[in-house]
């Protein structure tokens, strides 16, 4: 089996694969530690799991910019044939949805630091600056626009995933089979 770093016309290669595999776990992992934190007391956990879970939110930030610049470096294999038009739109439309979200989610937390006047750094090393200045109204309505976002995200990565099984369970294609194979041929 030989290996491919880039996408080819009917698969995706490791490159695409590790990354949506990778940002596929930090997110389910920032969805635990969000909530995690938010529900928990006041304490130094509390404190613990909101800066894992701001330093993951950047990662994902990163990562996801990293993605999108390998997507249009190394363009998606092409739908089956038998696709219908309106799934593709339906398909391209939903990964338009949720670039958006992992981009602007991140970005929503990053204004909720700023306003509160919290100082953060990446991995406790990388001082993160202020993206807009101190408001306690702005940080209620960051802190509303992260959550509405939350569950937004969460909706399209339960449809993302349905979708997925569908194409492998109900119209069996190859659909899935070649996001679980690292740069492999789908046979």
């Amino acid at each position: 089996m030989t290996i491919r770093l880039r996408n080819t016309e009917v698969a995706w290669g490791t490159v695409a694969v590790l990354m949506h595999w990778i940002m596929a776990a930090l997110i389910l992992t920032q969805f635990a530690l969000g909530w995690s934190a938010a529900e928990w007391r006041l304490s130094p956990t509390k404190l613990h799991l909101f800066t894992w879970h701001k330093t993951i939110g950047l990662v994902v930030l990163g990562l996801a910019v990293l993605r999108l610049a390998w997507r249009y470096a190394a363009p998606a294999p092409s739908w089956p044939d038998n696709m219908p038009s309106w799934e593709r739109r339906a398909a391209r439309a939903s990964h338009v949805f949720l670039y958006a979200l992992i981009l602007v989610m991140p970005v929503s937390g990053w204004v909720i630091n700023s306003a509160a006047n919290i100082p953060f750094s990446i991995f406790g090393l990388v001082p993160l600056p202020a993206i807009v200045s101190p408001s306690k109204l702005l940080e209620a309505t960051a802190k509303l626009v992260h959550l509405s976002l939350f569950w937004l995200l969460l909706a399209a990565v339960l449809v993302h995933v349905g979708a997925a099984l569908r194409h492998h369970f109900i119209l069996q294609d190859q659909v899935l089979r070649r996001m679980l194979r690292l740069g492999g041929r789908v046979s």
